[in-house]
């Protein structure tokens, strides 16, 4: 499992950090209803847990919209966590959204200089992104690890 390794950040963790205040908008994509409502889920906890009393959601129809909906918030918000979930069907449709999806989020990120939380899954099957959504029986939280991130990411540039 690709958690293997991952840091330890929990609810302490968040909150010494400093990230209570900060604001954060939550973009998720509409496909595969289930596993987006364990990603999204996860991301609220997280932020819920990190202080932050209100944070935003916006839904959007699918993953490749993620970008073009990340670079218009950016610019009001403290971070940005971006959510979806692709899984591999048989035509390169797969390989065109998970690249557009990635390389749109990277570029949101460096052109704002927001961080935003990667949550896409991008997964061969609908197990491994159930596996990764944080519902129960799940092995990993990938909605709460995007939020963290973007959170430890944005105290971490404050000092800059």
């Amino acid at each position: 499992m690709s958690g293997h390794g991952a840091p330890e950040t929990g609810t302490e963790e968040l909150k010494a950090a400093g990230t209570a205040g900060l604001r954060a908008v939550v973009i998720a994509a509409s496909w595969h209803q289930q596993v987006m409502d364990g990603l999204v889920d996860g991301a609220l906890r997280a932020a819920t847990e990190a202080g932050i009393a209100a944070p935003r959601l916006v839904r959007v129809p699918g993953t490749f919209e993620l970008p073009v909906a990340a670079a218009r918030l950016a610019p009001d918000y403290d971070v940005v966590v971006a959510l979806g979930v692709v899984i591999r069907g048989g035509t390169p449709h797969f390989d065109f959204v998970c690249q557009g999806a990635t390389a749109g989020l990277t570029n949101v990120s460096i052109n704002t200089g927001v961080p935003v939380g990667f949550g896409v899954l991008t997964c061969d099957t609908e197990q491994q992104a159930l596996d990764r959504a944080g519902l129960a029986g799940s092995v990993e939280d990938k909605g709460h690890e995007a939020m963290s991130a973007a959170l430890l990411t944005a105290v971490a540039l404050s000092g800059t």
